[in-house]
């Protein structure tokens, strides 16, 4: 199959674009944009550190310390797993939940800032395009 280098060069940049716009927004919100990814992380799961390090694509001892001062924060708390008493999962707090919210209404609005000068049936297009790159990959 032969690579369309317009829709690969567009496609990494309009995911730096993306990129830059959530690192901005936690940085509007006085957290780091590693601390944003792991809030969003936490936003649907309550994972032990090494679930989370891996969800992260971070070592165990970087994810610890992340946990360590998101925790500090009032963010994100560590809770003994129920299904194995040596294991520490981490879930976030009220105000980590209200945080990731935030974050998450602020990454939607700048990313629908980046599609307002599309038409419907380009924006209908890219969804359905986008959709098939996800399935694909989303299995390998």
């Amino acid at each position: 199959m032969a690579v369309n280098q317009d829709a690969t060069d567009a496609l990494a940049q309009v995911a730096r674009l993306i990129q830059e716009g959530q690192d901005r927004r936690a940085r509007e919100h006085g957290v780091s944009p590693t601390l944003a990814l792991l809030l969003d992380a936490l936003s649907d799961r309550v994972p032990t550190i090494n679930e989370l390090a891996e969800l992260l694509v971070l070592d165990k001892s970087s994810t610890s310390g992340l946990v360590d001062r998101a925790q500090r924060r009032g963010l994100v708390r560590r809770v003994p797993s129920q299904r194995d008493r040596r294991a520490v999962r981490v879930r976030l707090t009220a105000d980590g939940r209200e945080l990731a919210q935030e974050l998450r209404v602020a990454q939607t609005t700048d990313i629908a800032a980046l599609l307002e000068p599309l038409s419907s049936t380009d924006s209908q297009a890219l969804s359905a395009s986008l959709s098939r790159i996800l399935a694909v990959n989303t299995h390998r």
